[in-house]
């Protein structure tokens, strides 16, 4: 059930974890080499998967810029599947307001056991990690309305403490630099992702793209509302092994790279497409093409995961 006490002030200070997977990658350096890569690309707005290698860059430096939900699951466990596809749909819906991060137990025993020294004695577990203090945050699954109401009250909290600034309205922008957030449509647009009203999200960032063909930021929304859309009737895994079962079906390569952005699998995605032109011809082909395209339009313009997948689509097209 997810927790009502979300005071900071019983916070685990994650300094020392650091401070000790530091040294341990600093080791490692100087003897066999620099450390695996993670398990997944970064999740962007959307989730990561996090490492006994990398948690301490994805979740705890991370944590200093914006609020981290640390999901410990395992693939043997049945309530984790219930409540790991609800947190990534919040995620997505988050638009990078809080990242998601993904601790599977089995393969990374020293956070699998890290979560035991903290009296955690089953999953799903969820804490929240803000500016390098860890907070248990939900113990077992819940009912969606039950995890956004939760969450919700967790950004409450933190704000209240003085951890979060009150409004997205109250940021000041840069000197010299435009302020579209203060546009009342951008307000719309962000008061109906805070809702789930994706629908709403979407009409209000059409609204703006209407009047500004070239807005970068209402360019990044948009594609991720469509996203998020996309997906929510969609079972991942179905969906993967279909698109595994027919590597031709350029329509199921489609659903399984929109799977893939969601859980943060950025290259795999990119990769699936750019196949899927190498593969295809005529519609097929201009159909996995178009969609690439769009999914570029969720990261930002000079993201090298998207420079790598242009050149690949261009070596595929020629």
């Amino acid at each position: 059930m997810p927790s009502r006490d979300f005071s900071l002030h019983g916070a685990i200070d994650l300094g020392a974890r650091q401070a000790a997977a530091r040294k341990q990658q600093e080791r490692r350096a100087q003897g066999a080499g620099a450390p695996p890569p993670a398990a997944g690309a970064p999740g962007g707005p959307f989730v990561v998967d996090v490492t006994d290698e990398t948690f301490n860059t994805e979740v705890v430096e991370r944590s200093q810029a914006v609020p981290v939900l640390v999901d410990f699951w395992a693939e043997w466990c049945g309530p984790c599947k219930q409540l790991g596809p609800i947190l990534e749909k919040l995620a997505a819906e988050a638009a990078g307001k809080w990242i998601l991060a993904k601790v599977d137990i089995d393969a990374n025993p020293q956070l699998g056991a890290y979560m035991q020294q903290m009296g955690v004695r089953g999953i799903p577990f969820v804490a929240a990690v803000v500016a390098g203090q860890l907070l248990p945050f939900l113990n077992g699954a819940a009912p969606e309305p039950q995890v956004r109401q939760a969450i919700d009250q967790l950004f409450d909290a933190l704000r209240k403490e003085g951890i979060l600034p009150d409004a997205p309205e109250d940021e000041q922008p840069a000197p010299g630099a435009e302020a579209p957030a203060a546009d009342p449509v951008y307000s719309e647009a962000e008061d109906a992702l805070r809702r789930g009203d994706l629908d709403g999200a979407k009409a209000a960032f059409e609204r703006i793209l209407a009047a500004d063909p070239r807005d970068g930021q209402a360019k990044q929304g948009l594609a991720l509302v469509e996203l998020s859309l996309r997906v929510r009737s969609l079972d991942a895994e179905r969906v993967l092994q279909e698109a595994a079962e027919k590597p031709g079906d350029v329509q199921a390569q489609i659903s399984a790279s929109d799977v893939e952005m969601v859980s943060g699998r950025i290259d795999d995605a990119f990769d699936r497409l750019v196949g899927a032109v190498r593969r295809g011809a005529g519609d097929d082909r201009d159909a996995a093409r178009k969609h690439l395209l769009s999914l570029f339009e969720l990261l930002p313009p000079d993201d090298p995961r998207t420079g790598k997948a242009r050149r690949g689509l261009q070596a595929a097209l020629f």
